[in-house]
């Protein structure tokens, strides 16, 4: 939940720097309780975290409009600053995650149920506290990978006209 190494402002982002933040994992708790609760309550936790990161990249693009209110190239910078923001919360909040989070509570429940004799509410509520401990593990190399991916993609896209986005999370 670091603060954003190239913002220009001195105030605390609100979808970074806050409590804020920790709606982009409602669907990481989502999945890890998916054994005990309804799917419909799981996707719910989706529907949070894509309103964390619509929200977020909405407020970098104003940000960015802000920022550049004189910039022949405003348009162009705006855009950016929405879509990487998109991108990178998207894969680093929501999808990747998500994904991660499913794959360890299918397997530990998978195998809980070969190696153990324990009744399955147990190993549900096992499976239920794995991937809840988890997610503090994944969150930094995600969030890196995340970085590197679009670092040797996407951001390529529109690095000719400035260095890093100033939505970058690179730290």
């Amino acid at each position: 939940m670091g603060h954003d190494p190239h913002s220009s402002s001195s105030e605390p982002d609100l979808y970074r720097d806050t409590w804020v933040r920790y709606l982009g994992y409602a669907n990481e708790v989502g999945e890890s309780f998916r054994a005990l609760v309804p799917k419909s309550l799981v996707w719910a936790t989706y529907g949070v975290a894509t309103a964390y990161v619509s929200a977020d990249a909405v407020d970098k693009g104003k940000k960015a409009s802000k920022a550049h209110s004189d910039d022949p190239d405003k348009t162009a910078r705006v855009t950016v600053a929405v879509v990487d923001t998109f991108v990178w919360q998207a894969l680093a909040s929501v999808a990747i995650p998500g994904f991660t989070i499913n794959r360890i509570c299918a397997a530990s429940l998978y195998l809980m149920g070969r190696v153990t004799r324990w009744p399955l509410p147990i190993r549900k509520w096992t499976t239920t506290a794995i991937g809840l401990s988890a997610i503090p593990f994944i969150i930094t190399p995600i969030d890196r990978s995340v970085d590197y991916l679009l670092d040797s993609s996407l951001r390529k896209l529109y690095s000719t006209h400035s260095s890093t986005p100033e939505n970058s999370r690179s730290t």
